[in-house]
């Protein structure tokens, strides 16, 4: 197996970190250990406590349990724990795909739905979104685009980078659509539950289709990336008992401090929900007057989940060069486009708390374009 570069992680490592705001991430406001400890009496003892031995394979029960109750129809036994979501996709499609299957992949999307997909020597056609369209998730395109040998189709939603989101309708049809051709379904899931208005979540696919997969990471709705705590709910047994065999040639067990925090972060994951969810409220708020005042500069398909979105550029300059240059005058930081082969587009995330600050460097740099 050959892996390209992946070029979101690669573009990350000079700026990541030395950027003073960070207005490219794709995560939730985060929070220290004394603060999660903080929500439990006897946390903070019980973790010193807590021995450090190796973990269970597939993941403490406790744990499983936690996760489990984020589902409806869907059994501790048919969860299986990772380090993080990455390691999730990347066992998860080498289960289900081999050379000569096919596979429907929505884009864009995380690098790895893609490359993975391609370096298990299945071959892939892309489902694109399209600006133009409001992003919209067109079922007629995906089903044009089943073969006999098709295998599996991947989607994320609510959509990383453009904040997309797929409909109650469009759900129930793809289920449909692909349980009558025994098509597998992964559903990247990692912002379900950070849906701006209760009305637009989403059962999760695992519970609606026994050969469904959710993925679900600490990273994203409920802001914990340090945890590295990711996991694949299902009721496929067949691929399940394949992950668990593959999951031993990488991370094998899991942190114990991290499923201990993890678990306790679960059973409190509405407070969590609840911050970060007004976090992200106010910050829309912030943006919709942003794109008032620049609609010249850049202008959105206003998302209704998530802490991302994926603005257009309309300055006669590449996405590249305007993130460059941002960052090198303003110490502030977005996505290019071109990182998802999306030329002329920026992810911005505003699942943070100091939106305003980043958004005044922003703008700094606006008005001092030619």
């Amino acid at each position: 197996m050959r892996l390209q570069p992946f070029k979101l992680e690669r573009f990350f490592v000079p700026f990541e970190f030395t950027a003073r705001y960070m207005l490219g991430g794709s995560d939730s406001e985060s929070v220290n250990i004394g603060d999660l400890l903080a929500l439990e009496p006897g946390a903070t003892e019980q973790f010193h406590n807590h021995w450090l031995g190796y973990t269970e394979a597939p993941g403490a029960p406790y744990l499983r349990e936690e996760i489990a109750r984020i589902y409806s129809a869907t059994a501790p036994e048919q969860v299986l724990v990772f380090a993080g979501a990455e390691e999730a996709i990347f066992w998860y499609l080498n289960a289900a795909l081999q050379a000569g299957d096919h596979a429907i992949i929505q884009t864009p999307c995380y690098q790895s739905h893609l490359e993975v997909a391609r370096a298990t020597g299945a071959e892939v056609t892309e489902w694109p979104l399209h600006f133009e369209n409001g992003w919209a998730m067109e079922l007629d395109g995906l089903e044009k685009n089943i073969r006999p040998n098709t295998r599996l189709i991947v989607l994320t939603t609510p959509n990383n980078p453009t904040g997309a989101h797929l409909s109650h309708a469009g759900q129930q049809a793809m289920v449909e659509l692909a349980r009558s051709r025994g098509i597998r379904l992964f559903f990247d899931e990692v912002y379900r539950e950070l849906e701006h208005a209760p009305q637009h979540r989403l059962p999760a696919v695992c519970d609606l289709y026994n050969r469904a997969t959710s993925l679900g990471v600490m990273s994203k709705s409920y802001g914990l990336p340090g945890l590295r705590i990711g996991w694949i709910a299902t009721r496929d047994g067949e691929i399940f008992a394949r992950l668990q065999e593959l999951k031993d040639y990488t991370s094998l067990c899991n942190s114990a401090p991290s499923e201990f925090l993890g678990a306790l972060a679960l059973r409190n994951r509405g407070k969590l929900l609840e911050r970060n969810l007004a976090i992200v409220r106010h910050n829309i708020e912030l943006l919709d007057r942003f794109f008032q005042r620049w609609s010249e500069a850049m202008t959105w398909v206003k998302p209704v989940a998530g802490p991302i979105a994926f603005p257009k550029l309309k300055l006669p300059t590449s996405s590249a060069a305007f993130v460059q240059d941002l960052v090198d005058k303003q110490s502030t930081l977005l996505v290019p486009g071109e990182v998802y082969d999306r030329p002329g587009f920026l992810r911005l995330g505003f699942g943070r708390k100091n939106m305003l600050e980043a958004l005044a460097r922003l703008e700094a740099y606006l008005k001092a374009v030619p």
